[in-house]
């Protein structure tokens, strides 16, 4: 695992607020590290982790006290329905065009009890986190079964407006060839995001510069972000 739970600054900010919400969706939930993590701190509400890749949604099906939906977005409806929705991992960055930004907003909030909360992240577009994200900074692990994994970015330059686009490249000794993979996040500012979620009928609560809950700043790494149901 590239990002393991007690590496994660966000884990541990999100959980306890998991843990005061009866109801919780967690969108972009991957391997499910996080609602698993809840319901082994004692979590007895519904839990609901939602994302649209088979691969995660196997390694997270591990626990079955759990409800897990393959998809996004965009192939839901709830209404109402969940105290708190997450977005760990930087997972809202991968909404790239405006009209995606509004209806995974508006989705959310319609998924959002009347007294509901959506905590979230996004990495702060003045803090350049893409420069260091180059082939010098790789990250390797040893999978459950031995194998060494090697993953480096490549972000691609000019980096131009809000959006950075990059390669990220898998390889093994014990594969036969890498696996390559081309993404791209946008990095909004603080006012931009602002203008979002008001436009989607949602309210800012607090916002955060970092996972130990310092102030937002002009230096801080992160825009963390607690809105609820205007």
């Amino acid at each position: 695992m590239f990002c393991p739970w007690e590496e994660r600054g966000d884990f541990s900010f999100y959980l306890p607020l998991v843990m005061a919400a009866d109801a919780v969706l967690d969108v972009g939930c991957g391997t499910g590290a996080l609602l698993h993590g809840a319901r082994e701190h004692g979590h007895g509400g519904r839990l609901c982790g939602l994302d649209p890749a088979v691969g995660m949604l196997e390694r997270a099906r591990l626990r079955s006290d759990v409800e897990w939906v393959l998809g996004d977005l965009g192939s839901v409806g709830w209404d109402r329905e969940f105290d708190l929705v997450v977005m760990s991992g930087h997972a809202f960055q991968v909404f790239v065009e405006d009209d995606d930004v509004m209806r995974a907003l508006t989705t959310i909030r319609s998924a959002l009890t009347d007294d509901g909360y959506f905590a979230f992240e996004t990495r702060k577009p003045l803090a350049r986190e893409w420069e260091r994200w180059g082939p010098a900074h790789p990250a390797v692990v040893v999978d459950a079964d031995g194998t060494v994994v090697r993953m480096e970015h490549q972000v691609e330059t000019p980096v131009e407006g809000d959006l950075v686009s990059f390669t990220t490249t898998f390889s093994s000794p014990d594969w036969d060839y890498a696996e390559i993979s081309r993404s791209t996040l946008r990095f909004l500012d603080a006012d931009s995001l602002s203008t979002f979620l008001a436009d989607a009928g949602l309210v800012i609560v607090e916002q955060f510069g970092d996972w130990d809950r310092r102030p937002l700043s002009a230096m801080s790494p992160e825009i963390i972000t607690i809105a609820g149901r205007g």
